[in-house]
């Protein structure tokens, strides 16, 4: 059996998007317009794009050998 996708809003879970502010979670749905506009144009942090792949192998891997 194949699973058929429907494009029917009637059928759809709306999903709420929670963010963090100060030390307890909050919905995107109750901030006014600005503070919407502020968190959809976040960027955020990688850790696979920060390039100092060069200062482990030289500091850390030559320290522990």
């Amino acid at each position: 059996m194949r699973f058929r996708m429907t494009t029917d809003e009637t059928k759809r879970t709306p999903c709420e998007v929670y963010t963090r502010v100060m030390w307890y979670l909050r919905p995107v749905s109750q901030y006014n317009i600005w503070k919407k506009s502020e968190f959809y144009s976040r960027k955020y942090f990688s850790e696979n794009k920060v390039d100092n792949s060069w200062f482990v192998r030289k500091y850390f891997n030559s320290n522990n050998k």
